[in-house]
Parts: structure tokens; C-alpha cells; sequence
């Protein structure tokens, strides 16, 4: 893996495609932005590392736009501005995030082999909280 930490742009993968968002046209961003997360959420037998990869970038620059959502673009995300992307995307990347961390997922794979898998799944949590928050339990309404 060509990559040194386990935020959403921390590879070289995901820096790339920043780099491709940047390229694009502003008009053409959220098409680039919506063809990763449905890759990657569409059925299929294994999700190849770099479809991962991407999803994981997709759905960061997804939860930045979101309103319980937090920046995490780094140096090697887009420095261009990016269109305001509509909330059906939401539930499109964290269909792509189920699958990211799915036993079907090379990415997984091999964070699971990793130091720092356990933060790089935390992290996937986190994005996908932001996207679709978890229902509390009846005893934790409670308290």
C-alpha cells in the first residue's frame, strides 16, 4: 500500500484522486465525486484496494459538506473548490463504506494486517456516523 496513515487521503490512491478532482471541471466534480461511491457500493464478488481507497476519499469530502460533518481534507486531498453536493450522496457513500470494511474488501484486508487497523476502522466508523448516526439503544435513552 502506498500509504503513511489511515486518514481518507493518507495514500497515494486518494491523494490521485484529488489530484483528478482538481483537474476536472466544477461542473464535472460531483459526477467524478458520484462514480467512486457507486463503484464501489455496486455488487460484485471483491472490492478491489484502489475502488476502496477512493470510496473512502469520496465519502470524506461527502461527510465535510454534511452538518455534523468536519473537514478532512489534508495536503493530498482537492485544493479546488468543490460543488455543494446533494444528500442522496450520503446514503450512496455509506453503502460504499458497508463495502469497504466488508470481508469482500481487499482494503480491509489488509488494514486488518496493519498497526494502525484498528484506527483506520474506527475512522470508517466515524464517516459512516456522520452519514447515517446510529440509533441509541433504548437504555441509553434512558440515562
Amino acid at each position: 500500500m502506498g500509504t503513511w496513515d489511515f486518514g481518507p487521503f493518507d495514500n497515494d490512491t486518494a491523494a490521485d484522486f484529488g489530484g483528478d478532482l482538481d483537474e476536472a471541471a466544477l461542473k464535472e466534480r460531483e459526477s467524478v465525486i458520484r462514480g467512486v461511491p457507486k463503484r464501489a457500493a455496486a455488487p460484485a464478488d471483491y472490492l478491489g484496494i484502489y475502488d476502496g481507497e477512493r470510496a473512502v476519499a469520496a465519502a470524506a469530502l461527502v461527510v465535510a459538506q454534511h452538518p455534523d460533518g468536519e473537514s478532512a481534507c489534508s495536503n493530498y486531498g482537492p485544493s479546488e473548490p468543490l460543488p455543494e453536493l446533494p444528500a442522496d450522496l450520503r446514503m450512496l457513500a455509506v453503502d460504499a463504506l458497508d463495502q469497504v470494511v466488508s470481508d469482500r474488501s481487499e482494503l480491509a484486508e489488509l488494514w486488518a494486517e496493519a498497526a494502525n487497523g484498528p484506527k483506520w476502522r474506527q475512522d470508517i466508523t466515524r464517516l459512516r456516523d456522520v452519514l447515517d448516526p446510529p440509533i441509541p439503544s433504548q437504555e441509553e435513552t434512558l440515562f
